[in-house]
């Protein structure tokens, strides 16, 4: 029985998607429930299972293919076993060998790439796969070491250009790193964007996580970071700037009354921005365990388009990487972006007096058609305050 292996059903916010990586090959055994291939959206990579246990019968959309929801991507033979699904055609073993080498259609998507990307003649790998077929790592190694040797004897030695030497690669844009552009020039297009600067003494939010740092693991199971309290001061300073937590929507303008907050988190895939919903709600614990678990699910491509859908305003921690200042570019639909950085040593003066602190830039970028500049200092110096003295987040002054 041939099963049909579909792509997912796509949300209504995205229109089609790319076959990111196929983990099976035609003629490869797997068990149910066993991830098949890696459809790529815009916002997230969706793993498609096998419905069934038995073999892949045949890819009808290779890797780097746009696909829409439920089209046919590939057929699944029910209940057979690895080899059963190419009996009728099987070939003796060196046939099946030679075939491998000279015919593109028995090469893998990422065996067919790396061929493409390399010029490597396959007439002069030996295959390690099953009945000879010529693997990703085959080619790796020949291009690693045995096209030298198997160039040697025909090219003039003063018509060989060594390797590694002004060589160029190009690979597609992913999706999200498509989209990441799309989004950034049309926040530069459309959006009025003005960016302020200040900065802050972390010193007593320091001494406070030194403080109750092992106290708040124990009780908590997390370490207490910047982030939570990052959160907790924008959103004291959404209430006050309510036009802050706004944003346009054609010639009007929405007020949002609730406090979703997205975070900048870096993936191997790209930037991604999850958000953090009702902060005001939150504990700082409630916080840095929503961070974390967003963290691992976009380091392991699990974000889902919910995890990434709304938020009024976004906190970019360029800090980490060792950014000292920044323009952050705001995230559109929404009307500004905070944008933190390094925390170091500087001197500054203090009563007349010359003390070593540690500081921290901060930089908001904001649409300047909805926020006055008036608002958007102010905005900014209630969370230089706020972070200055943390007893104000809990007696909310």
């Amino acid at each position: 029985m041939t099963i049909e292996i579909k792509v997912p059903e796509l949300p209504e916010s995205v229109a089609d998607a790319s076959i990111a990586t196929w983990h099976k090959q035609p003629g490869d055994y797997v068990e149910r429930d066993e991830v098949i291939v890696d459809i790529e959206t815009d916002k997230v990579v969706l793993e498609v299972p096998a419905p069934e246990a038995g073999v892949l019968e045949s890819i009808l959309e290779e890797e780097g293919a746009t696909v829409l929801g439920q089209q046919v991507i590939g057929q699944l033979k029910k209940g057979a076993v690895a080899g059963e699904a190419t009996k009728d055609t099987a070939a003796p073993a060196d046939d099946v060998k030679a075939d491998a080498k000279t015919e593109d259609d028995s090469l893998s998507p990422a065996v067919r790439r790396l061929v493409a990307e390399h010029n490597v003649d396959v007439s002069k790998i030996s295959g390690s796969g099953k009945g000879g077929r010529i693997t990703k790592e085959d080619v790796e190694a020949f291009i690693k070491g045995g096209d030298k040797k198997a160039a040697a004897p025909s090219a003039p030695a003063a018509s060989v250009v060594p390797l590694g030497e002004r060589t160029e690669k190009r690979v597609p844009m992913t999706r999200l790193r498509k989209r990441v552009a799309e989004r950034l020039l049309e926040a530069k297009n459309t959006t009025a964007m003005l960016t302020t600067f200040n900065e802050v003494n972390m010193g007593p939010i320091m001494a406070l996580r030194k403080q109750y740092q092992e106290i708040f693991e124990k009780r908590h199971d997390i370490r207490l970071g910047f982030m939570s309290f990052y959160v907790k001061a924008v959103v004291e300073s959404l209430k006050r700037f309510p036009a802050v937590n706004a944003s346009i929507d054609g010639e009007d303008i929405v007020y949002h009354n609730y406090f979703d907050v997205s975070i900048a988190v870096s993936t191997p895939r790209g930037l991604v921005t999850p958000v953090l919903r009702d902060c005001d709600r939150m504990s700082l614990a409630d916080i840095e365990k929503t961070i974390r678990e967003l963290a691992i699910k976009g380091r392991d491509g699990k974000l889902t388009v919910e995890d990434m859908t709304g938020g009024n305003f976004t906190i970019t921690n360029g800090g980490v990487f060792g950014s000292l200042m920044s323009t952050p570019i705001i995230n559109p639909p929404q009307s500004a972006i905070l944008g933190m950085h390094k925390i170091q040593d500087r001197p500054m003066a203090v009563d007349g007096k010359v003390e070593i602190q540690k500081m921290m830039y901060l930089a908001l970028s904001y649409d300047h058609r909805l926020i006055d500049g008036k608002e958007s200092v102010s905005f900014l110096v209630s969370i230089k305050e706020l972070l200055e003295d943390p007893t104000r987040l809990l007696l909310d002054v």
